[in-house]
């Protein structure tokens, strides 16, 4: 007997088997899937465009053929000729699944956008930045002194502010003479100084008094989201924060996985860089118009990311950061004009600045994270936990700084989890589970109220309860293990064993149901156990990263935990604790950081001394590379029960004693599962 095609949708990775023939449109609603569509799937709207990924994915198990879909059709014909679609993209409702295939949902096809959780963190920031405005009065041309126009602006620019050289580009040098004339010898130019020796670089020129303003854009390129900043370079004001997803997810959710794709597929790094390319292009447009500043006001641009995503925004094929010694092309900081990057919503001479990486796997990201939390100018030992789909780890004081990083994978981010999706309105961000009745309440993003609050069902109507995010799902199995549903190991207790109804099987093993509405049609929302162990294998890695630090340094416990990124904001310490995320230390000592990575590119992009810092400090701090290290895959063991086996949590027991539990098989516990295991001698 055939079986039927599996197909697979990012970013949300749900997946299931479907007849030939069936619509994409059909395969997304029956697997829960957020694409959009008002027409009926008479391919009017165009909300359900798709784009299919093609070639080997390893990571999924599947290879997609050239005609996994069905051929373009003339429903599609039709729109793209009246309206356009973007090139590689399909109508959902009109493209049909032939062989197992890989399926993008595009951030606009999706119904429920997602919610940028990496905002920007306030922040007194000495301004400084590389690219200023000048007014400077030129000489006007004589014919008994024969000179160029740019010669005798760079003239002023010395006698009136001590600049004494500068370099343009052709693009620049071409607007010069009409604007002169314009401003009758009196113009406005912004110049860009880099923190290294040589001259400045003229950027633009508008004639008189420029009052405008010049902006710049701190952009943290993530593996799953991309947030960027649009910031005043004079006041150092954020005047926006948005993100996208990004589009890269569809080659792999890891950064292993798309190096594999890379592997397994020529020419995959070029799709990988133009599809990022055109997210950063798309965000930036989207920027601009929300505030109402002209591109051509954009003229910096400060990227903080992963080596990976370093490598593949700059056009490097990522090959050999997939293997031993994980090398990287080049590990110094990045000038250069953004028109490199083929990025066009900005101003044609806008200047990029790239961090510098610190190794292999610790990169600009990592080292945005020291220039805002600065472990090494601390007494106390820190431990600087940035918590995204990879990891990165810092530990350290005034003595020494040591990093490293952990692939973690994207579980933290709601994907690999059942009802998991991202941020969005609708979505489970926070839940508590009344250790006694063993019933959950929740909050969903969008609205304050809790579950049980008047009121909820009213204001959460128009959003709905979708699914469950990062935060939701780490406070879900945190609860769990605190309510006495989940035993130390990670095992779901049945009905019998907790007490409770919510408990329910699910093949072998059980899932806790958060909230039902099935019977209206609606979503079931459940913890399974697959869930349970998507979890624990991402916090395993993140604590087995912190404890190898730790043995480097020579210490048993630290100081200060401080949690950077989204999650960090996200989510409370004392659930961070229970599941055993991160080492144990009193809840007082356990700070967020916000988005730490995107204050560290603001940092760089307003004060231009900060990039000749962070420099010197990135050449400090003592890579450590889990990859190879022994002890890794140790304490990777240990740290898989909750919160961990053989690691001590005095300040934790102080304040919520876990439940001694145990549902292994011969477990039946009528008791509510709360009979202690016996120990054999």
């Amino acid at each position: 007997m055939s079986t039927d095609p599996l197909v697979i949708f990012t970013p949300s990775g749900k997946r299931g088997r479907f007849a030939v023939g069936t619509p994409v449109l059909t395969a997304a609603r029956k697997l829960g899937v957020d694409l959009d569509s008002v027409c009926g799937g008479r391919g009017i709207c165009s909300k359900c465009q798709i784009t299919p990924s093609y070639g080997e994915f390893s990571k999924h198990g599947v290879t997609v053929a050239s005609d996994a879909l069905s051929e373009w059709n003339a429903v599609e014909e039709r729109y793209d000729s009246k309206r356009g679609l973007k090139s590689g993209r399909r109508l959902g409702c009109q493209a049909t699944i032939q062989r197992d295939v890989v399926i993008d949902v595009p951030a606009e096809s999706q119904v429920h956008r997602q919610v940028v959780r990496k905002a920007a963190s306030a922040r007194v920031i000495e301004m400084d930045p590389a690219t200023r405005l000048y007014y400077v009065e030129v000489e006007e041309p004589d014919m008994h002194e024969p000179t160029g126009d740019f010669e005798r602006l760079e003239r002023a620019l010395k006698a009136q502010w001590d600049i004494p050289e500068i370099k343009a580009d052709l693009a620049t040098l071409a607007r010069l003479q009409p604007v002169l004339r314009k401003g009758n010898w009196k113009i406005t130019v912004a110049l860009h100084k880099s923190h290294l020796p040589g001259a400045h670089h003229l950027i633009d020129v508008w004639p008189g008094l420029h009052e405008d303003g010049l902006y710049g854009l701190a952009i943290d390129l993530g593996s799953t989201t991309i947030a960027a900043h649009l910031t005043d370079l004079a006041t150092g004001e954020v005047k926006a924060s948005s993100g996208i997803m990004n589009p890269q997810i569809r080659f792999g959710e890891d950064l292993m996985s798309r190096v594999s794709y890379v592997m397994m597929n020529p020419g995959g790094d070029v799709e990988m860089t133009q599809a990022v390319r055109e997210a950063l292009d798309t965000l930036i447009r989207e920027l601009a118009a929300e505030t109402g500043v002209a591109e051509r006001l954009i003229v910096e641009a400060v990227f903080v990311c992963n080596p990976v995503m370093h490598h593949l925004l700059l056009g490097i094929d990522p090959l050999e950061l997939g293997q031993a010694p994980f090398a990287l092309a080049t590990s110094d900081s990045l000038s250069f004009p953004a028109r490199d990057l083929d990025l066009t919503a900005l101003n044609t001479s806008a200047q990029v600045y790239i961090l510098p990486c610190i190794a292999g796997h610790v990169g600009a990201d990592a080292a945005a994270v020291a220039l805002s939390e600065e472990p090494g100018k601390r007494e106390d030992l820190s431990l600087i936990v940035d918590v995204g789909t990879n990891a990165e780890i810092f530990l350290g004081n005034s003595t020494r700084v040591l990093a490293c990083s952990s692939p973690t994978g994207p579980a933290f981010e709601g994907a690999q989890i059942s009802s998991g999706q991202r941020a969005a309105p609708g979505a489970i961000e926070a839940i508590r589970i009344d250790p006694r009745t063993r019933e959950p309440r929740f909050r969903v993003i969008g609205c304050e109220l809790w579950s049980d609050e008047d009121g909820f069902a009213a204001a959460t109507a128009a959003t709905g309860i979708t699914g469950i995010c990062g935060s939701g799902i780490i406070e879900a199995v945190a609860e769990m293990r605190m309510a006495g549903l989940l035993d130390p190991s990670g095992l779901i207790g049945s009905a019998a064993q907790t007490g409770t109804s919510r408990n329910i099987p699910e093949g072998r093993t059980h899932s806790y149901v958060i909230h039902d509405a099935s019977a209206d049609g609606g979503p079931l929302i459940t913890v399974t156990q697959g869930d349970i162990r998507a979890i624990q294998l991402a916090k395993s890695a993140l604590y087995a990263g912190s404890r190898l630090l730790m043995d480097e340094m020579g210490v048993d416990h630290v100081d200060r935990v401080v949690l950077a990124g989204a999650f960090g904001a996200h989510i409370s310490p004392l659930h961070a604790m229970v599941l055993g995320m991160i080492p144990d230390v009193p809840l007082d000592q356990v700070t967020s950081a916000g988005n730490a990575a995107g204050t560290g590119a603001r940092i760089a992009l307003c004060n231009v001394a900060a990039r000749a810092e962070i420099e010197a400090t990135v050449r400090n701090v003592v890579k450590v590379e889990t990859a190879i290290e022994p002890k890794f895959q140790e304490h990777f063991v240990n740290a898989n029960a909750i919160p961990h086996a053989t690691d001590p949590f005095p300040n934790l027991s102080a304040i919520a004693p876990l439940p001694d539990v145990s549902f292994n098989s011969g477990g039946e516990d009528g008791g509510g599962g709360r009979r202690r295991r016996r120990r054999s001698s």
